[in-house]
């Protein structure tokens, strides 16, 4: 987890909310504090934390390292699929958001899979108190 957080420079939130109370916002604009480009995933919303939303990941026009995802476990499935259809390096699935079934297809498919894990806790615990 150190290697891919040191070594990654976007990360597609899929499920970024626009809403400031939100955890997906709060953990959002910190990544980008740290330096991270923050892309939003999330249909109907065309900005948040000042960047363009996309509705779904293959409409992303640049390069994504992670995609952190803040969806209801039924959810991961499609996102799975997408990024093994897309040839995308790496997901984390947030802190209690756990699928078993897809987080094994995405480590068949050659993802780096994290899950039921905080990034920003993380983060902070492999990078920042180093």
């Amino acid at each position: 987890m150190r290697a891919l957080l040191a070594q990654a420079r976007s990360i597609a939130v899929v499920g970024l909310s626009p809403r400031t109370a939100r955890p997906s916002h709060r953990i959002a604009r910190r990544l980008q504090g740290w330096g991270y480009r923050v892309i939003p995933v999330r249909p109907a919303v065309s900005e948040v934390l000042g960047e363009r939303a996309y509705p779904r990941l293959d409409m992303v026009p640049e390069r994504i390292d992670i995609v952190n995802v803040f969806r209801a476990a039924g959810e991961v499935d499609s996102i799975v699929r997408q990024c093994i259809e897309l040839g995308l390096p790496a997901i984390w699935i947030q802190l209690g958001i756990i699928n078993e079934a897809a987080a094994e297809r995405a480590r068949a498919a050659g993802l780096f899979v994290v899950m039921d894990r905080c990034i920003s806790v993380e983060h902070h615990r492999l990078l920042r108190a180093a």
